[in-house]
């Protein structure tokens, strides 16, 4: 009797881990991402302020306050046909979440020095955001994109 309580325990443990939430602050920086990617930005006002930061440091562009952050957004997504992120991976020390995966993105190829291709990229990367569990919002969102890869990726398109 004693060994089949343990292989229940045992069989019972990855489903109770599977029903397990991640974590809030993962939850809310999924839910950002998502907005982000899906050009929400009714449902992006919501997560920035006068005192956001985004921060693309590989590009070296950087952007303070909601209405610069969206202003930006909106013309680096203008005609994008898709754009996604693959998070692989996501942890979190507190407030700050740091996912790893890959940013897919499909578009018209003027901002890439190809006017008139459909340029299709799968560049790597890490976002980090801090959030506000408070107020639910981003302090800081900071993109590293492997931008060598992306230059290889285009000069073959």
């Amino acid at each position: 009797m004693r060994y089949l309580c343990l292989i229940l325990v045992f069989i019972s443990l990855p489903s109770i881990a599977n029903n397990g939430e991640m974590p809030l602050e993962q939850q809310l920086a999924v839910r950002y991402i998502k907005a982000l990617t899906d050009h929400d930005y009714k449902t992006l006002i919501s997560f920035y302020n006068r005192e956001s930061v985004f921060n693309d440091r590989t590009a070296g562009k950087k952007y303070t306050g909601k209405r610069h952050i969206l202003s930006f957004l909106k013309r680096a997504h203008q005609g994008v046909l898709e754009y996604g992120f693959n998070i692989e991976h996501m942890f979190n020390s507190g407030s700050l979440v740091v996912m790893i995966g890959n940013y897919h993105y499909k578009g018209p190829g003027e901002q890439f020095g190809k006017p008139g291709k459909i340029i299709d990229l799968a560049i790597p990367g890490v976002t980090t955001v801090k959030l506000d569990m408070n107020t639910h919002r981003v302090k800081e969102h900071e993109d590293l994109m492997d931008y060598q890869t992306m230059a290889d990726q285009l000069a073959i398109q």
